[in-house]
């Protein structure tokens, strides 16, 4: 007998609550008096170099998708499909913010300066980390979800007490955004991070890419209403974007940093898209997702929609296409040969770094770990 059939769990997008778009799938634009001016400034110039970016976000990730496949990686996670709440929201960060990510923002590293070939190190298990934090104001990427957005909102309480907050000098004010996926804010630490953000009034921005699932579960398991809304239960303004409308993204998260940098408090922020590939590459999601859903979505291409947008402004020229296409190859090349160079770290390394000083336990573990690899050098065996 078959048992009987639960409450329908509502999904978020059922609940009636604006999402700003300003670019349509079919790349139309959309007029609105909020966020207009967000964008105003933004030439043909700057949009291809929006455009240019996502296209190197999915050729990286492409690319290191097929090293993992032949063994180079032992895992990777993809961004397919969320490239433009990314390159949106970075591009909308001054030089003095401090973004602090999950790990699968390539999209941000990518536009904050750092070498994509590093992002590859932790994955390649030679490096915890891979990039110099304090050279790109990116922090490194935190497996453990929704740890990181509690030290995003201590660097942001940090920087109010440092007085670089509402100074009115905009070479000087600066913000925090946290990157964190739907299935984190199911986590207490984001909640954590949300009652501190708020009671202070942190200058951070809580960007939310809902790529609705968290791993194997579908966000309308996780909350039945609309994730923004988690926000304002925290006495914290709000937004709900089309992710995958790259200018949308951009100026929602310029209005929200302008916030920050003027001392106004936090912001959450919800971006609606899309995974268009696995949560990583040991997952399957062929095992759980419909094959209308993903054709739902990709209809809905964050790419295809700003080209769109492009073509029918004539603003696309073939030139640019084939010199972009070029710079993707010499992408493509420059992870290859990067992987592939990539040696193993001397194995007393682990005990580098642990601690900002000296400290006795990590000191007497690595004599004990020394006097163990010499101890199987002698004996013939590593």
């Amino acid at each position: 007998m078959d048992p009987p059939e639960g409450p329908r769990v509502t999904q978020p997008q059922d609940v009636a609550m604006e999402t700003v778009q300003l670019l349509t799938p079919e790349g139309t634009r959309v007029a609105d008096a909020r966020y207009d001016h967000r964008v105003a400034h933004l030439d043909a110039d700057a949009l291809r170099g929006f455009y240019a970016d996502m296209v190197l976000t999915r050729r990286f990730d492409t690319e290191a998708t097929a090293l993992q496949r032949q063994g180079e990686l032992g895992l990777f996670t993809p961004s397919m499909g969320q490239e433009a709440a990314q390159v949106g929201s970075a591009h909308a960060l001054a030089p003095q913010d401090w973004a602090f990510p999950a790990y699968r923002e390539h999209g941000v590293l990518h536009v904050r300066g750092v070498d994509l070939v590093d992002v590859l190190k932790q994955f390649r298990g030679v490096e915890h980390g891979g990039w110099d934090p304090a050279e790109h104001h990116v922090h490194l990427f935190t497996l453990v979800v929704g740890a990181h957005p509690l030290h995003a909102v201590g660097y942001a309480m940090g920087m109010q007490r440092d007085g670089v907050v509402g100074t009115g000098d905009p070479q000087r004010d600066a913000g925090v955004i946290a990157y964190l996926g739907d299935g984190a804010t199911s986590q207490g630490d984001v909640s954590e991070a949300l009652v501190f953000a708020g009671a202070s009034d942190a200058p951070v921005v809580f960007f939310v890419q809902n790529n609705q699932w968290a791993i194997s579960v579908p966000v309308g398991t996780q909350s039945k209403v609309p994730l923004a809304q988690r926000g304002q239960g925290f006495g914290i303004p709000t937004v709900r974007v089309d992710g995958n409308d790259v200018l949308a993204s951009y100026a929602v998260t310029a209005e929200a940093m302008e916030r920050a940098h003027r001392g106004h408090g936090p912001t959450f922020i919800e971006a609606v898209t899309y995974r268009m590939g696995a949560h990583t590459t040991s997952d399957d999601p062929l095992r759980y997702r419909e094959d209308d859903e993903v054709a739902a979505w990709r209809a809905k291409d964050p790419i295809d929609r700003l080209r769109r947008y492009l073509e029918s402004a004539g603003e696309l020229p073939q030139d640019f296409l084939a010199d972009l296409e070029a710079r993707s190859e010499a992408l493509a090349r420059h992870v290859r040969d990067g992987v592939h160079a990539m040696t193993a770290p001397e194995p007393t390394s682990m005990f580098d770094h642990v601690y900002a000083s000296p400290h006795s336990l990590v000191q007497s573990e690595r004599a004990w770990f020394e006097q163990y690899e010499s101890g199987l050098a002698e004996g013939g065996a590593r």
